[in-house]
């Protein structure tokens, strides 16, 4: 998967889940400025494990504040590196 195509389907999920126009949501956005609390916080996570059939780590949870820190763990977990999900960008 290109890192346009994941970059695109994680902000897909992510304006879905929070019901946003997908053009509000970018790769520089922060949760923060998209009004997205750790409750949705969460379900974002949740929505993310199903779309790409994964199980984010809590401590890579715990660093995802922004969609870049979302694209940044996807691509880790996808590319196998479960134990360096929960590392800061």
């Amino acid at each position: 998967m290109s890192d346009d195509d994941l970059t695109r389907r994680v902000i897909a999920v992510i304006a879905e889940n929070q019901k946003l126009p997908p053009e509000k949501v970018t790769i520089d956005s922060t949760f923060e400025e998209l009004g997205i609390d750790s409750l949705d916080g969460v379900n974002i996570l949740f929505a993310l494990e199903n779309e790409f059939n994964i199980s984010i780590p809590d401590e890579g949870a715990q660093n995802m504040r922004s969609v870049r820190d979302s694209v940044e763990a996807m691509r880790r977990l996808l590319a196998g590196g479960a134990d360096t999900a929960a590392q800061p960008s």
